[in-house]
């Protein structure tokens, strides 16, 4: 993976002359963090989606985002794929300043995202979706490889004929899932995954991503307002707040926040 680090790497033993850039400091062979904002800002007209937030994500981590309707989160997430164009400050990732790359290249430095409305092709097979992202990336047996590890990684083996338009919702999340991991990925993004699921495909969603966390090592940020699925998964809890980071920390510290009660009991709306 693009992300990897030597742990080797003494500072004591770096050349003083050698002057590291923010984005080495920050992400770089000697840290743990994989990615990091600084002095991020979107503004749409007037109004500021995202003001400042210091959001770093570590190497492997699971994390999810939450915070009341209007709080930026996916405005957050598009700057960091790069669907969204910053209006001020940086994003970095594994040692470089990603802030002005397009979105592909962002991709293929290790970055990927499944946005909430599942965007398979209905009257394409399992295997025909599982095939699409990466079929100018591989041939022959590697290509084979990979789709059987996308239908895998996505709970659908024995599904690989089906049209993904006769897949229930949950299925197809799995689906994209699957897919948006078969790029290999050092970080995932994850809009609302099981936002309108029952029970059941909740715990299959949580399934796949603590699978392909604990598995594979992919760090993930997952947008979810559903505290169950978070408390599930999640390493760590970022609450976001009028385009803000607000809290950190677990999923019961954060429950456990009065503060953070209030916002989402009456405050906020503003994306």
């Amino acid at each position: 993976m693009s992300g990897s680090r030597s742990s080797a790497d003494d500072p004591q033993n770096i050349d003083p002359d050698v002057r590291e850039t923010a984005a080495g400091l920050a992400t770089g062979d000697r840290s743990d963090t994989l990615l990091q904002t600084d002095g991020l800002i979107k503004q749409f007209g007037g109004f500021t989606a995202t003001d400042e937030p210091g959001f770093a994500v570590e190497e492997g981590e699971l994390r999810c985002l939450i915070g009341p309707n209007g709080a930026g989160k996916s405005t957050l997430l598009k700057l960091i794929t790069g669907t969204h164009e910053p209006t001020a400050g940086s994003i970095y990732y594994d040692g470089d300043d990603i802030t002005d790359l397009p979105p592909h290249e962002r991709v293929k430095r290790g970055i990927s995202m499944k946005f909430q409305v599942p965007s398979v092709y209905g009257d394409l097979t399992v295997r025909e979706n599982a095939q699409l992202p990466i079929q100018r990336l591989v041939t022959g047996d590697d290509r084979n490889r990979r789709i059987e590890e996308t239908i895998a990684a996505a709970g659908l083996e024995g599904y690989e004929d089906v049209p993904a338009s006769d897949l229930s919702h949950g299925q197809q999340q799995q689906l994209e899932i699957g897919m948006a991991a078969s790029l290999q990925p050092d970080l995932l993004l994850l809009d609302e995954p099981v936002a309108g699921l029952s029970v059941e495909e909740r715990r299959g969603i949580a399934d796949r991503v603590t699978a392909l966390n604990e598995e594979r090592g992919i760090a993930f940020v997952v947008i979810e307002h559903d505290t169950d699925f978070v408390a599930e998964i999640a390493d760590a809890v970022t609450v976001l707040h009028r385009g803000d980071v607000f809290r950190e920390g677990s999923i019961s510290e954060i429950e456990a926040d009065p503060e953070v009660r209030r916002i989402y009991l009456g405050e906020g709306g503003e994306e």
